[in-house]
Parts: C-alpha cells; sequence; structure tokens
C-alpha cells in the first residue's frame, strides 16, 4: 500500500515500482531553506497552484536551480489545509492525462508549508506577518478567482466587509484582501523591502485588479508612507499574467486508477464550504503561463519550468489572445451548450459536429481577424492546439457545468471584445457575426434551467443569476411569445456584454436566436444546425 505522506515516500521504491515521479531533491533541507529565508509566498491551495506553480518550482528544485520552495496559504477554506494539506505533509499528486493516452504520475514536493490567512488565529497571522516581513521575499502570487480580487458591488458601493477592514485599520482584518493587505502593511513598516505581487488568475489586466484593491487599503489606512510604497513599481510591482492550464476537479477515474495502484487516503472530503478535497490534481499536459517581468526584489529563474517572461504589452496581447479569441469563448459556448444538449465531458462535445462548427467560427472565423499577434505564442498555432488536442482530449474530465460557473463575469470579455472591436472598426459589420450572437442567445436560454428534451438541469453558480433570472422570469419552452420584450435590457446593459447591443443589429440577431432556441424540445439542436449550415 502506498500512503503519501513522510513515512509512506520512505519506501521509495514500492512508488517507483507503480511508475511515480518521485522528488529528486533534498525536501528536508528545501523546509529549512524556506524556513531561514523565504522566497516565494502562494495564496489559493488550489488545484491549478498545485499542477502548475508547484510543479514548476520543483522542476527548479531538482535541477539545483533553487534551494527553497513555496508556502501555501489559504485564505477563503481553511480546511483546505487542515484536511488536505497538513494530513499529507504538503506532498500532493499530479496526474497529467495526455491526449495520446498516456499517464504520468508525480508526487509534488515543493510546498515547504501550508498556512491559513485567519487573522482570528495569532499564530497562523502572525506567523504570515513574519513571512512577510523577511527581506528575502520576491513574489506572493495568487490563485483566488476572479471574484477573489472584488471591492465593489454592481452598484460600485464598496462591499462591507472592505468598508468594515478600511475604516477599522490592519490589525485584524477579516476580508480576504484586507489580510492580504495587512501582511504587505507589515512587511513596509518592517523595513519596506521590494516585492511583486503576482495575480496569476484568469482575468484581464490582473495585476491592476490586485493593485486597485491594495490600494483601497493603503488609502483608507491614512499611512501616506505605505500609500507610497504600494503605488511604487520599483517598490512594489503588480506585474499583469496569463495563465492557461485547464485543471477538473478531481474525476473517479483519475482516483480508481490511484487505488489500483494501492495509494491509501484517496476518500473524498467536502469541507463545510463546500470545496472537494483531494490529494491529487488531474490536470493536461499544456500550460502557458507569460508573465510581465517586473519583479523589483529578483524572482526565482522561472523560465527553465518554462514560465515565459515579457513585457506588459506582450502580456495583454497573449491574454487578449486567449480570453477574448482563441480558447475562452470557445470554452464558454462548449459550456452553456452543452449543459443544454446533456453532456458531461467537454471531450465528448468535441465530437458534435454542429457544436465543432459552433467554436470553430467563434475562432477562426470570427474573432481572429481582430485579434492581434503577440509574437511570443502566435494565435492560429494557439487555435489549432485547442480545437485539434486539448478539448478533444478523451482522457481529461472536464465537464460544461464546471465552465459555466460564472459566465455572467465572462460573457463581456470572452464575446464582448470581439464585439467591441467590431463596432470600432468602420470596415467591419457587426451585423456579420453569426456564432457570437448565438453563444449569447444560447446562454440565455441555458439561464432558463431546461435542456432542449425540455427536462430542468442545476445551473451552475453565478453571482449575477438571481437577477438575470428575475430578467427572465415568465419564458417558457414552447412559447416564444413569452420571450417578448424580456431581453431588451439585458441586451442593453454594457456591464453584461461589454457594450450595449441595443440599436447595433446584433441585438435583433441575439434575440430570434433566442425565440428559435425557445420553440420546444428539439430547438436548441436544430438552431445550432440552421444557423451554421
Amino acid at each position: 500500500m502506498l500512503t503519501l505522506n513522510e513515512k509512506g515516500l520512505a519506501d521509495r521504491q514500492a512508488w517507483l515500482d507503480k511508475g511515480y515521479h518521485l522528488p529528486a531533491f533534498d525536501r528536508a533541507r528545501m523546509i529549512q531553506k524556506t524556513a531561514e529565508a523565504p522566497v516565494w509566498v502562494h495564496f489559493g491551495a488550489g488545484n491549478i497552484f498545485r499542477a502548475f506553480q508547484c510543479a514548476g518550482m520543483q522542476k527548479l528544485l531538482e535541477a539545483g536551480k533553487a534551494e527553497t520552495g513555496i508556502i501555501a496559504v489559504e485564505g477563503f477554506d481553511y480546511e483546505i489545509v487542515e484536511k488536505g494539506y497538513r494530513p499529507n505533509d504538503n506532498y500532493s499528486l499530479l496526474v497529467t492525462l495526455k491526449a495520446d493516452g498516456s499517464v504520468e504520475k508525480t508526487v509534488g514536493g515543493a510546498i515547504a508549508e501550508s498556512c491559513v490567512l485567519d487573522s482570528g488565529n495569532p499564530t497562523e497571522f502572525d506567523h504570515l506577518k513574519a513571512v512577510f516581513s523577511a527581506p528575502s521575499l520576491q513574489l506572493a502570487t495568487f490563485t483566488i478567482t476572479e471574484k477573489g480580487y472584488a471591492v465593489r458591488d454592481a452598484a460600485r458601493e464598496m462591499l462591507p466587509a472592505i468598508a468594515a477592514d478600511v475604516a477599522a485599520g490592519p490589525d485584524k482584518p477579516r476580508s480576504y484582501l484586507g489580510k492580504v493587505a495587512a501582511l504587505l502593511y507589515a512587511r513596509f513598516r518592517a523595513g519596506a523591502a521590494p516585492i511583486a505581487m503576482v495575480s496569476t488568475d484568469n482575468c484581464s489586466h490582473n495585476g491592476d485588479k490586485l493593485f486597485q484593491a491594495i490600494r483601497i487599503f493603503a488609502e483608507g489606512w491614512h499611512d501616506a508612507g505605505f500609500l507610497a510604497y504600494v503605488s511604487d513599481p520599483a517598490r512594489v510591482s503588480f506585474p499583469w499574467t496569463m495563465i492557461d492550464k485547464i485543471t477538473p476537479r478531481p474525476d473517479a477515474s483519475v482516483e480508481a486508477m490511484l487505488r489500483a495502484d494501492g495509494l491509501q487516503g484517496l476518500d473524498p472530503v467536502v469541507t463545510s464550504k463546500h470545496t472537494y478535497i483531494a490529494p491529487f490534481v488531474n490536470a493536461e499536459e499544456s500550460e502557458y503561463l507569460v508573465i510581465e517581468d517586473c519583479f523589483p526584489n529578483g524572482r526565482p529563474c522561472l523560465e527553465a519550468a518554462g514560465f515565459l517572461f515579457t513585457d506588459r504589452e506582450t502580456v495583454n496581447n497573449v491574454e487578449r489572445m486567449k480570453v477574448t479569441t482563441c480558447l475562452n469563448p470557445l470554452h464558454t459556448a462548449l459550456a452553456v451548450y452543452g449543459c443544454l444538449l446533456g453532456y458531461t465531458r467537454i471531450s465528448e462535445e468535441m465530437k458534435d459536429e454542429d457544436l465543432v462548427r459552433l467554436i470553430r467560427r467563434i475562432g477562426y472565423t470570427e474573432g481572429l481577424p481582430v485579434v492581434v499577434d503577440p509574437g511570443i505564442l502566435h494565435p492560429k498555432d494557439f487555435i489549432d492546439t485547442v480545437v485539434n488536442v486539448r478539448l478533444p482530449n478523451p482522457f481529461m474530465p472536464d465537464t460544461p457545468q464546471r465552465i459555466a460557473c460564472d459566465t455572467s463575469q465572462k460573457v463581456p470579455i470572452r464575446f464582448g471584445e470581439t464585439i467591441k472591436s467590431y463596432l470600432a472598426d468602420p470596415s467591419r459589420d457587426v451585423r456579420s457575426l453569426t456564432a457570437i450572437p448565438l453563444a449569447i442567445a444560447g446562454w440565455l436560454r441555458y439561464l432558463l434551467g431546461v435542456d432542449d428534451e425540455g427536462k430542468p438541469f442545476e445551473i451552475s453558480p453565478d453571482p449575477l443569476l438571481p437577477r438575470l433570472q428575475e430578467a427572465l422570469a415568465g419564458i417558457r419552452l414552447g412559447q416564444p411569445e413569452s420571450a417578448e420584450g424580456k431581453l431588451d435590457a439585458l441586451l442593453g446593459d454594457a456591464t453584461l456584454f461589454g457594450a450595449s447591443l441595443t440599436g447595433t443589429g446584433l441585438d435583433e440577431i441575439v434575440k430570434a436566436d433566442f425565440v428559435a432556441l425557445l420553440a420546444g424540445p428539439g430547438a436548441v439542436r436544430k438552431t445550432l444546425h440552421q444557423v451554421l449550415a
């Protein structure tokens, strides 16, 4: 039997016999070196962190290009650390599922320690303040999701938790961002050593989002020195990044494979915050992390692990290429239509001629003509890999239901940016778009929570779901007339679509597609086929 902890890994041969790659460095020394002079702290102890950033750091440790590891910090669901990380001595498993059917199994050991970002626990919080006070600390990275950077509501009012922390000061903040700002404040008070605060979340201009949040606290705490510190890129930088790696929820088939190897401790743990914890991550092989090279205190040589360092403009162009054209719009279209058509795997959708035709038109026909080639990654090559290798990978257990989460937050970027490019270019006619308005209409149809057979399904979580469903209330499948006038206010909302669609001609296309999708059972399939023929 195999056990994922220090004691279980002492029998290295048993793991090697089952085909696992084990950490090829002195882990005890790494932990000691990290405690003495920490270099890297990461906030957000989820799957992509373990599959990507941790795996990258392990490559440096194994190549002798680094001596310290990563300090993992969880600030949303403390049970991830308490019930997931620490029982496994901060080890994790990365199962890489390749399109050719081969599998790589890697024991990850690059995490030196795990912490909870709990200001109500003096032991934990004081320790993190000490870590942040260390002059050796070069970077703090983040994977806390786009929602994690929110400081204001839809009415532009400061969120209550943020407002409370701004008013109370840095001593005992309660919000996630307030606690991060307090740690940065501790660094300022301890000598104001430089640091890079690096968001690696999948959102546009992520460094700016993090900076704007931190600045709110710096301004509200009325310390001019701290405000000057966080506002000076030579002392505190907030680089832009673009990240891309598909890391679905741990899959039962992968769990079964690990059980067959004799691995113990795989029984799932669901936290009180409904987080699913597993000691393994399953992920695709493809990965991209493009980072603005702005690190005032230096950085690990992560280019040796395949990370791409460049300037801000190039990061922006890569991010726009991926998010607005070559992957994310395709993913969202597959998500909403996959749910409507009863699919539970993205890879299975890629066998559906209508859906493949839809995403190819969104990407190649409607998106590529207006995207800027960033040079460091080429748009057509990128989308070729997405369409031909990544999405069809039958061994990747990714689901449309997962991708459909928070779609309201994604639509203005994933579709809105292309729409705005067409509206801004007199040589292009926004009314020539067919696949993008069909994807938007599909999302609105999805929000009714009824599939193409007329059966109800569970809509994925979305912060605007109550508002959107209220706007669509009364619309019924098989009653197209019930949609009359219901979409006008939504389609005129620039926050939903990146631009108001009212009067562009695109609004009429979306409404026509929506009515067609609403005609009755089977209308989704019929409309897809007819519009894309």
